[in-house]
């Protein structure tokens, strides 16, 4: 099970768990009300950090795999011309 599947049933768990808490507490409407719209943010604020989270790590997992590809690229180059080296060496001779 990936990661994002494991955190997203967590987050909705967790979400339902604290709506029912609220709705079966023996609090006045108001306060109950209060109560959702305080863990509503809470979770928000949440959501909003794992998410940044995530972002910052597919980042930086795309910079790293960026990074490889370049000097792959390199590498090949740099290969391409000694082979066209050895060729262009061979013909003349």
């Amino acid at each position: 099970m990936s990661t994002g599947k494991v955190l997203l049933g967590a987050l909705a768990g967790f979400a339902a768990g604290a709506v029912l808490g609220i709705l079966l507490a023996p609090d006045k409407g108001e306060e109950t009300r209060k109560k959702m719209g305080k863990k509503a943010d809470d979770f928000s604020d949440g959501l909003k950090t794992k998410l940044n989270d995530v972002i910052e790590t597919v980042m930086n997992k795309f910079e790293s795999v960026k990074e490889e590809a370049s000097e792959l690229v390199e590498k090949g180059k740099a290969e391409f011309n000694k082979a066209k080296k050895n060729s262009d060496s061979v013909m003349n001779n």
